[in-house]
C-alpha cells in the first residue's frame, strides 16, 4: 500500500479537542451544534498539510475527488445533519462500554481513543484485545461510506518530541492501517500525529496525562 505520510500542522488538531466547537461539555455523547464553531473547523483544516492516503492527489479535494468518482455521492443541505445524526447514534450504539469516548462537533463526530485501551506503554502496536472494537468503528464507516476520516495521534508531554513525535505517528498510523485491513476505503483517510502539541487536560497530573495519550479519529461528511 503506497503512504503518503505527512504530519499535520497544528491548526488542523486544535479543532479536534476544541470546545469552542460545542455548546457543552465537547466530549459528552449529546453536545449541542454551533454553527459559527462549524465553520472555524473548515477554516482550519483548509489551512492544513495534510497526510493523505489517495493515490490520486494530495489534497483534500483530491480527496473528494477520488471518493465522488469512486461513486460515493456527496451530502447536501438538510441532508447532512441527518446523515451524521444516524452514523452519531451507529458509533454510539457499538463502542458503548469500549471507553472509547463519542462526541459531536457540529456536523461532525470525534471519536477519542485513549492510549491505555489501545496500546501497551511506549508501543504502537494494537493491543489485540482492541481489534474488535476497531472492526466495530470500521464497520460503520463501511455503512456510513459518505463522510472522510482523520486519524490523529496525541502524547502527553512527558520524553519531549525527539520521542513522542515519532510515536504519535506510528500510533495514528496503526489506527488507520486497522480501518483500512478491515474493509475502509484507503481514500477516505489522512493521517498524522502531533506529539503532544494539542493536550486536552494538564500534562502536571498522572490524570491529565493519561487523558492526553490518545488517537482521536475526526469524522467529517463528505461534501461536494
Amino acid at each position: 500500500m503506497r503512504t503518503n505520510f505527512i504530519v499535520a500542522g497544528v491548526g488542523v488538531v486544535a479543532m479536534l479537542g476544541a470546545s469552542a466547537c460545542t455548546t457543552t461539555d465537547p466530549y459528552s455523547s449529546t453536545p449541542g451544534r454551533n454553527n459559527t464553531a462549524t465553520g472555524a473547523i473548515a477554516g482550519a483544516l483548509g489551512g492544513a498539510v495534510l497526510g493523505y492516503l489517495t493515490n490520486t492527489n494530495n489534497s483534500e479535494q483530491g480527496r473528494k475527488n477520488a471518493l465522488i468518482g469512486a461513486g460515493v455521492g456527496a451530502l447536501g443541505g438538510a441532508a447532512v445533519g441527518q446523515y451524521m445524526d444516524r452514523q452519531q447514534r451507529a458509533m454510539e450504539a457499538e463502542l458503548s462500554g469500549t471507553g472509547v469516548g463519542v462526541a459531536r462537533q457540529g456536523d461532525n463526530l470525534v471519536l477519542r481513543m485513549p492510549s491505555d485501551v489501545t496500546f501497551a506503554t511506549n508501543q504502537s502496536t494494537i493491543d489485540p484485545r482492541f481489534n474488535s472494537t476497531l472492526a466495530d468503528v470500521a464497520n460503520v464507516l463501511k455503512q456510513y461510506d459518505r463522510s472522510i476520516v482523520d486519524v490523529v495521534g496525541h502524547t502527553d508531554s512527558s520524553g519531549g518530541d525527539t520521542i513522542n513525535q515519532p510515536l504519535s505517528e506510528r500510533r495514528a498510523l496503526s489506527v488507520a492501517n486497522a480501518l483500512i485491513s478491515n474493509g475502509v476505503m484507503r481514500e477516505r483517510l489522512y493521517v498524522a500525529g502531533v506529539s503532544s502539541r494539542n493536550p486536552v487536560a494538564s500534562n502536571d497530573t498522572p490524570d491529565g496525562r493519561s487523558q492526553n495519550r490518545r488517537v482521536e479519529i475526526l469524522i467529517r461528511p463528505l461534501t461536494s
